[in-house]
């Protein structure tokens, strides 16, 4: 009998959860967020190239895709209004300041390292000058924060207060934040290029402001719709199936589209959190089965880890990951002291704002868009690559770190 071994999706999926689970358990046991067992896991599966890259990057999306709208539905309903209120003072003034710190500390650094870590293709020689428009573009998508490593953090240690609604929120704002920045930063950057002839105000601003406003209008149909539903299913089961069939319709609708699933799947949270009075159920619902959602996509998430990419763009990575996380932590301390924020949240909710995913990986590959890039854009898109594997293994414990910090987490035994 002939043997011939060949991994497919199922199967890959599950050694993804299962062998992620242990490396959650692992990680309890040393008292690291769980979330890290599933990453470091992740990163091994790809050392010993168990589940193949092309599988990773290709097939296996579709466990992105869910997970990040589910993830995206659980930080919306996070956003209770009422409590939302007491602290948009704080929010509003926060967001701004630590959104454009990341993208100003991340700019002038590269700006000034760049001649000596990174190499332009088709440049015999170059100045400060020549990095600027790579300079921009890093600095904008720099602005982005993901929501999926703080969520399961939050939820694993049951946080709640001033500083986790304040931390929610500013992660919701800043991936709208981050696509409006990357409008502007790539198109001026193109226009550095190739003349400021070309540049077309319409895609600079119109097309993302747009594109928020059609994700914020799926999320609130959805979401009402759900709402209506939501009052008339009791059954959990039934629960289950309505609320996952709407999200994956709200995804869809949105890839159709090319609209943000993320953002849209927040505001369906919202307003679903908001317009509900049972609105526990349809969140409960999700609880039961949020562990193998988190396993699922945290041990992927590890598992797109590329040495090739680490070593390739190594030095310009590091410079991503320091010098935003100082640009956040900063913008944090100023939006905080005018705002008159809470001390535990001036303090920490930098730390809160480290991680990055999703809209950074997404926004990376726009940058394919721009013919103006060609030379480089291999450059640019490792480094975002290589600071986003760099991120997903230091963030999880700065997150921890943050919420314990702030006295918000209840520790379980």
């Amino acid at each position: 009998m002939h043997f011939e071994w060949e991994m497919n999706i199922v199967l890959a999926i599950g050694i993804l959860t299962f062998i992620g689970i242990f490396g959650g358990f692992a990680a309890k046991k040393l008292n690291f967020p769980t979330i890290s067992g599933y990453i470091i896991v992740g990163v091994a599966l790809s050392l010993l190239n168990i589940i193949p890259k092309e599988m990773i990057s290709g097939d296996l999306d579709i466990i992105t895709d869910i997970s990040l709208g589910i993830i995206g539905f659980l930080v919306g309903g996070g956003l209770f209004f009422g409590r939302l209120k007491k602290f948009g003072k704080t929010i509003a003034l926060i967001t701004p300041f630590e959104a454009i710190g990341a993208w100003v500390f991340v700019t002038l650094p590269v700006i000034f390292l760049g001649p000596f870590i990174i190499e332009i293709s088709g440049l015999a020689t170059t100045t400060f000058r020549d990095y600027i428009p790579l300079a921009i573009v890093l600095g904008a998508i720099s602005c982005a924060t993901a929501p999926a490593a703080s969520l399961a953090i939050i939820r694993e240690y049951r946080a709640a207060g001033p500083f986790t609604t304040t931390l929610l929120a500013i992660i919701v704002l800043d991936d709208a934040v981050a696509v409006i920045a990357f409008a502007l930063g790539s198109n001026f950057a193109e226009s550095l290029i190739s003349g400021f002839g070309n540049i077309s105000w319409f895609d600079m601003l119109a097309v993302p402001i747009i594109d928020i406003v059609a994700s914020i209008a799926l999320g609130v149909a959805l979401g009402f719709l759900l709402v209506l539903i939501g009052k008339y299913v009791k059954k959990k089961t039934q629960l289950l199936a309505i609320v996952l069939g709407i999200i994956f319709l709200c995804i869809g609708i949105a890839s159709v589209f090319g609209l943000s699933s993320i953002l849209a799947t927040m505001v369906m949270g919202f307003i679903v959190v908001n317009k509900l009075r049972n609105s526990e159920e349809l969140f409960g619902v999700i609880n039961n089965i949020e562990q193998v959602i988190f396993a699922m996509f945290f041990t992927l998430a590890g598992a797109h880890f590329d040495y090739g990419v680490i070593k390739s763009a190594g030095l310009l990575a590091l410079v991503l990951v320091v010098f935003r996380f100082i640009g956040k932590y900063v913008g944090v301390r100023i939006g905080g002291a005018i705002s008159k924020a809470p001390l535990p949240v001036k303090n920490y909710l930098g730390f809160g704002l480290f991680p990055i995913a999703g809209v950074t990986i997404g926004l990376a590959m726009l940058i394919k868009q721009h013919p103006a890039f060609h030379s480089i854009e291999s450059v640019m898109i490792n480094a975002i690559l290589a600071s986003v594997i760099i991120n997903e293994i230091i963030a999880p414990p700065l997150t921890k770190f943050a919420i314990f910090r702030s006295g918000e987490a209840y520790k379980m035994e």
